[in-house]
């Protein structure tokens, strides 16, 4: 399930939220992994980081550098690699760059979510970490 974003402002954490992006919390898309409404995973960080640390079933598709530096047509130009038949969540380090990915998907008629948090709050949820516990506590809070 995701969860709307709110309308305008930046959270705790310094993330900007475009009022229409959806998000989902780790807990949920655990929730939904191995199920038949389990999302595809578009792990947009590094090669190298993907192969380090990744959540079981993503699928890498190296962007991240392009889309922090402002050229989302990288990401355009791999659409063929991309199901549009479910819904996509989008997974970078910590969830900002991961925004923009969507952000394109959602302008291309994808569905399209951004993991919270990215893998720093996949990885906070795996250890049940209290740093996660908290920003679990205030993405749930602001909706």
């Amino acid at each position: 399930m995701t969860t709307a974003a709110p309308t305008n402002g930046r959270d705790l954490c310094g993330e900007t939220n475009p009022p229409s992006m959806g998000r989902i919390l780790p807990d949920e898309l655990a929730e939904r992994l191995g199920t038949d409404d389990e999302p595809f995973l578009l792990d947009i960080r590094p090669e190298s980081d993907h192969e380090r640390d990744a959540i079981d079933a993503s699928r890498n598709v190296p962007v991240y550098d392009d889309l922090r530096a402002g050229d989302e047509s990288a990401l355009r130009r791999r659409l063929d690699e991309i199901p549009d038949d479910r819904e996509i969540v989008t997974v970078c380090k910590m969830g900002v760059v991961a925004k923009r990915a969507t952000r394109v998907l959602d302008e291309a008629g994808y569905d399209a979510s951004t993991l919270a948090g990215g893998m720093s709050g996949w990885n906070g949820y795996e250890r049940g970490s209290l740093g996660y516990r908290i920003r679990s506590l205030w993405w749930r809070l602001r909706g």
